[in-house]
């Protein structure tokens, strides 16, 4: 049986100079199944200052979205790649900004091509995303997001994935790495500067991956963390019936830095 995942805190600890220093909310973490009741689909809130910005939305993690921020004030929702536990809750978003607010208000996606299709496909509804989502493609370099840079590179999973990097808009300092779903660990070589915080899936624990699933486990994720000087690991994306310190164990076993898991509710501090 797995041990209980930790919780990060909040780096009570936060530095004093808090405009070099994201915040980052752990909202959902699961898998696209799972029989922990807490795991929710993916979805990862970074704030600085008056900047937010969430790192997809899965399957029933809008609850925790709306606790944490009013979901109308998001910057913008970034999409790793269209598995519904890792966009489905778009959905909800859409009904909250379309009915909740007279006249409706609109949230900024950035998403792989053919998320509108889907969404739309789904309510048989032509301009059912439109209603309320401002939907644009993702492309391979850097954008800027408020206060904040994005990076995005293709990765190996589906036939449009991405992983992303999150850094201040100011300053060369470390930053927020988030693998999505990614079958090839040294895709996201090219995204990782020293010392920055790795989010990353470890889906098939410590392993191996299934020929074919696309997907990280520990030794892999420890290879890439080591190679690339990361200052910290962050594990999520769990498969149900693996184990969490077996799957520490492997990554520990080539990097020497932090390693934990994340879960919802988890929150810590990134400076940069």
């Amino acid at each position: 049986m797995a041990t209980p995942v930790q919780t990060l805190g909040y780096a009570a600890q936060v530095s004093a100079d808090e405009t070099r220093t994201l915040q980052l909310d752990v909202l959902g973490a699961g898998p696209a199944y799972t029989n922990r009741p807490d795991a929710t689909g993916a979805a990862y809130l970074v704030r600085h200052g008056p900047t937010a910005l969430l790192l997809d939305l899965g399957q029933g993690s809008f609850p925790r979205l709306a606790q944490a921020i009013d979901p109308s004030t998001l910057d913008a929702v970034v999409i790793s790649h269209l598995h519904p536990d890792h966009f489905i809750d778009l959905v909800v978003l859409r009904h909250y900004l379309r009915w909740e607010f007279h006249p409706p208000r609109r949230v900024r996606v950035v998403a792989p091509a053919d998320l509108t299709m889907r969404l739309d496909a789904l309510h048989d509804e032509p301009g059912f995303t439109a209603a309320a989502l401002d939907v644009e493609a993702v492309t391979t370099g850097v954008r800027t997001i408020g206060t904040l840079t994005l990076e995005a590179r293709p990765v190996t999973h589906t036939r449009e994935s991405h992983a992303y990097r999150v850094a201040l808009l100011v300053g060369t300092g470390p930053g927020l790495v988030y693998s999505g779903d990614c079958g090839r660990a040294a895709d996201l070589d090219p995204l990782i500067r020293a010392g920055d915080t790795l989010l990353t899936e470890v889906s098939f624990g410590p392993g191996p991956v299934p020929p074919g699933a696309e997907h990280l486990d520990g030794p892999a994720v420890g290879a890439l963390a080591r190679r690339t000087g990361v200052g910290r690991v962050l594990l999520t994306h769990l498969q149900m019936g693996y184990d969490e310190t077996a799957t520490l164990d492997t990554v520990r076993a080539v990097f020497d830095g932090p390693v934990s898991f994340v879960a919802p509710g988890s929150r810590l501090a990134i400076e940069g």
